[in-house]
């Protein structure tokens, strides 16, 4: 069956089985709940921010097979650390657990840099400074995720960088830490995944 605009183009298409096609551009003004498998439709879930005034790790758990990217925000994020040792780093994992190396990662700022092998790193948690920005991650296939990141440092910097892992199986979680035996002191952060 066809409903026909009034111009008497086909607007909607309803085959035998039921399934509705549309041969022009569709608009939903109100709500629109949608069952059953969609293909081609990118849906994004919120998780919930968590303080990072002290500790030293946040986890996200549950992340769902099938999920092409996965973005982490910063919001005013600090740590203990020196200006030595004064890096944050995520780590992926599988149902095996944390992937703690086989990470090709840089992160820089103004004329410096840091290299991290264990997680994707991000320059710059010091007491006196803070990280507010995201990171993005991408599922290239194959169980391999490649990141970037951009944040504001202090008020004269800025941090920047990328990198690389491949996973051993399908990740499911994430973990946000600083490098090393420091704790954070100050800020949040969430994470949105999206299939």
């Amino acid at each position: 069956a066809n409903i026909k605009h009034t111009n008497g183009t086909t607007a909607v298409t309803i085959d035998g089985s039921g399934n509705a096609a549309f041969p022009q551009n569709a608009t939903v003004t109100g709500n629109l709940s949608v069952s059953g498998t969609t293909t081609g439709i990118s849906t994004m879930t919120l998780k919930t921010a968590v303080a990072t005034t002290s500790g030293t790790e946040v986890d996200y758990t549950s992340i769902p097979s099938g999920t092409k990217r996965i973005t982490v925000m910063f919001n005013e994020v600090s740590g203990t650390g020196s200006a030595t040792a004064d890096q944050l780093q995520v780590q992926l994992g599988t149902s095996s657990g944390l992937t703690t190396s086989g990470y090709v990662s840089r992160s820089d700022w103004g004329s410096g840099g840091i290299q991290v092998l264990t997680g994707f790193g991000v320059y710059g948690i010091t007491g006196s400074s803070a990280i507010s920005g995201i990171m993005t991650l991408v599922h290239m296939g194959s169980n391999v995720w490649v990141e970037s990141h951009t944040a504001r440092y202090n008020s004269s910097n800025g941090v920047w960088g990328g990198g690389r892992v491949a996973l051993g199986g399908v990740c499911d979680r994430i973990r946000i830490r600083p490098i090393g035996s420091y704790s954070f002191d100050a800020g949040s952060v969430n994470v949105m995944y999206e299939s």
